[in-house]
C-alpha cells in the first residue's frame, strides 16, 4: 500500500490534479477504451505542410487559446474511477511537454530533409504517448522539404475521437491567408436547378432511404462475415503473413493523382482503396 500511495502522489504531481478531486468530465467510450488498452494503442498522425517557413513563437498561445478549448479531451487524461470505469479527467496541461522541435543537420538539400522527415515520422509513430498527460503531441519541422517550407505534425491518440472529429479540430485551428477574420470553408457541390425536383422529391427521398437501409444492412453483414468467417484477400498491400503487426514499420509519403488512384484500384482489383 505504501508504494501505491507514493505512485499515486507522483502521478498527481505530474498531472497537477488536486488530491481528492474526483470530478470527471465524461466517461470514456467503449471504442476509446479499446483503442487505448493493453491489447491495442492507435494514434493518428496529421501532417500539415506550410508554403512559408514556420514561426514557432506563437505556438504556446495558439495551443492554449485555440487548440485546447476545441475539445475537453485535449486537456484530460484517461483514469479509472472508484468503480474501475475509465473516465476522462480534466488536468492542467503543461504545454511545453507536448511541443517537440527536432534538430536536423543544417544546410542540406530538400531531398535530404525528405529522408529525415520520413525517418522522424517512423520514429514518432512507434513511440507510445505517455498516459500521465493528455494524449497528444505536436512536432514542428522547421526544415524545407521537397513539398513544403515547413511541416507541422499532430500526433493524436485515436481514443480522443474518430478521424472526422480530429480532422475537424485541426482544420478549425486554421485561418484564411487572405482574410483571417473569415471562417475557413471549402467549395461545396452545386447542382443545376431541376424544374421537376419538387414532383420527384418524395420519390427520391424514398429511394434514398431504401438505398441507405440496404447499404447499412449489407455493410454490417459483410463486416460480420469478414470478422468471423471470411478472410481478406491477399494483395500487394495486405500480405496476410502471421505476426505482421509486430514487424517494424516505415512511414513514407507519396502523392497520387486521382487518375493514378483509379489505375491502382484497377490493378489491385479492389472496390475501395484506403491509403
Amino acid at each position: 500500500m505504501g508504494s501505491e500511495a507514493v505512485y499515486k502522489k507522483a502521478m498527481n504531481l505530474e498531472l497537477n490534479v488536486e488530491e481528492g478531486n474526483d470530478e470527471y468530465s465524461e466517461p470514456v467510450s467503449p471504442t476509446g477504451q479499446y483503442f487505448n488498452s493493453s491489447a491495442l494503442s492507435i494514434c493518428v498522425l496529421g501532417i500539415l505542410d506550410s508554403e512559408v517557413p514556420i514561426d514557432d513563437s506563437p505556438t504556446m498561445a495558439l495551443l492554449k487559446d485555440v487548440f485546447l478549448p476545441i475539445n475537453p479531451r485535449f486537456s484530460s487524461v484517461m483514469v479509472k474511477d472508484e468503480n474501475g470505469t475509465k473516465q476522462w479527467k480534466k488536468v492542467e496541461v503543461k504545454l511545453e511537454n507536448h511541443v517537440n522541435i527536432p534538430d536536423f543537420p543544417s544546410g542540406l538539400s530538400p531531398e535530404s530533409y525528405d529522408n529525415y522527415l520520413s525517418d522522424y515520422l517512423t520514429k514518432i509513430a512507434m513511440e507510445q504517448l505517455p498516459q500521465s498527460r493528455p494524449l497528444w503531441n505536436i512536432h514542428i519541422i522547421k526544415y524545407p522539404t521537397s513539398n513544403a517550407a515547413g511541416t507541422l505534425i499532430f500526433k493524436l491518440h485515436h481514443a480522443l475521437g474518430d478521424g472526422y472529429s480530429l480532422m475537424g479540430a485541426l482544420l478549425s485551428c486554421l485561418q484564411r491567408a487572405e482574410n483571417p477574420s473569415v471562417p475557413l470553408t471549402f467549395p461545396s457541390l452545386t447542382f443545376a436547378p431541376n424544374p421537376d425536383q419538387k414532383s420527384n422529391s418524395i420519390f427520391r427521398s424514398l429511394q434514398t432511404g431504401l438505398s441507405s437501409a440496404f447499404n447499412t444492412v449489407s455493410d454490417f453483414g459483410w463486416s460480420l462475415l469478414k470478422s468471423s468467417v471470411l478472410e481478406d484477400d491477399r494483395t500487394l498491400i495486405r500480405s496476410g503473413d502471421p505476426g505482421v503487426e509486430f514487424k517494424p514499420i516505415v512511414i513514407s509519403t507519396m502523392t497520387f493523382s486521382l487518375d493514378h488512384i483509379k489505375q491502382i484500384k484497377t490493378k489491385l482489383g479492389v472496390v475501395r482503396l484506403c491509403i
